[in-house]
């Protein structure tokens, strides 16, 4: 991915035992600058003098553990904004929600798999460039941006540019988490985007969904399940029907992505209305129109529209796909349960919406397929 910049990332990775660390310098060292410590203590030295781009931290470490180390990186100004991917054994009782609530971006179990690995840095990298282009005046970082983007800094002139690096660097890091991605992503993009053109022509809605409003939900919908990011791959992975305790935590995924999104935001220390649109899928797609919805039960038109949108084509393309504990529906027979969820789980005037264009819709789906 950085190739064709200038400017080579530098990876840490913190570790107690040799061997990993050895292990890691052979997979990453082709693509990065790969620094090495053996115990909390010198990796937190090593960050606040090289100021890596990236961490890799191993949770269970003697004297200092890895949550130890990231509370101290995340309370140092030098080092507040490296991103930290924590590292860890499948058969070590870790809490994720806590090393997320720390301040990391992210878990991987060992054994490693490499390719995991390497997606998952080269995501977080990018994720971090977009944070740093979005907070813009800095002189210093401009000079960063431009070592690392050459001639293509000159292409990132206008705002859109930047909003479509920050879209597809998180729609990078949902796809990490989340199996159920690919054409789905493509399809709901497309399908919000009809639905949304559809509406527009009923005059309650025609100035809520100019054309900048249908851009965004487009650029947008991908992100409605970014909030798996927190959920522990046990229950993400699962092959089978999810407990009512382990259902629970999958719903947490809602507050998760909203949170994840907002922190985006704070972190360049000014509101972002693109992204407006975003936390509002991600937050409230599970909302249904009679207040039976997660997380907050909210009814009716106190659900934005952009997530009641997000609900009816996210609902569309989970019935007509297959799933470890379902087959695929037919078009017609999800045409029938969305309709029979009309005033219940769904807006009724989105509902017949979707009606008008359900056979554009299932051509989007065969498509896609």
């Amino acid at each position: 991915m950085y190739h064709s910049f200038s400017y080579t990332p530098t990876l840490l990775v913190i570790d107690d035992i040799p061997e990993n660390l050895s292990l890691m310098y052979k997979l990453l060292k082709d693509d990065y600058k790969v620094k090495g410590a053996n115990s909390g203590d010198k990796g937190l030295s090593i960050a606040a003098n090289d100021k890596p781009d990236l961490i890799l931290l191993d949770v269970m470490m003697p004297v200092m553990d890895g949550f130890e180390v990231c509370s101290h990186l995340k309370a140092n100004p030098l080092t507040k904004d490296i991103p930290v991917i924590f590292i860890t054994a499948k058969d070590e009782s870790i809490d994720e929600r806590r090393g997320l609530e720390l301040g990391a971006v992210d878990y991987i179990t060992k054994p490693i798999v490499p390719e995991i690995v390497k997606a998952r840095v080269r995501t977080h990298l990018s994720l971090k460039m977009a944070s740093d282009l979005l907070k813009g005046e800095n002189e210093s970082l401009e000079k960063e941006v431009q070592k690392r983007t050459q001639e293509s800094i000159k292409q990132i002139e206008d705002l859109h540019v930047i909003q479509d690096i920050a879209f597809n660097a998180m729609i990078s890091l949902a796809e990490t988490r989340d199996n159920e991605t690919g054409n789905h992503i493509r399809r709901t993009q497309l399908y919000i985007k009809l639905l949304a053109e559809r509406l527009r022509l009923d005059p309650n809605y025609v100035n809520q969904l100019d054309d900048n409003t249908i851009n965004l939900l487009f650029k947008s919908a991908p992100l409605h399940d970014i909030g798996k990011i927190g959920i522990p791959d046990h229950i993400l992975m699962k092959k089978g029907k999810l407990t009512e305790e382990e259902f629970e935590i999958m719903k947490t995924h809602t507050t998760i992505g909203f949170e994840a999104i907002n922190k985006a935001e704070e972190n360049n220390g000014k509101v972002m209305s693109f992204l407006r649109v975003a936390k509002e899928i991600a937050h409230y797609h599970h909302e249904k129109w009679d207040g039976s919805g997660y997380p907050e039960g909210l009814s009716g038109e106190d659900i934005p529209l952009s997530a009641r949108l997000m609900a009816i084509v996210d609902v569309y393309d989970a019935l007509i796909s297959k799933r470890i504990y379902k087959p695929a529906f037919s078009h017609d027979e999800a045409i029938k349960m969305i309709s029979s969820e009309s005033g219940a789980h769904f807006d009724p005037t989105i509902v017949e919406a979707f009606m008008d264009i359900q056979e554009d819709i299932h051509s989007i789906a065969i498509r896609y397929v």
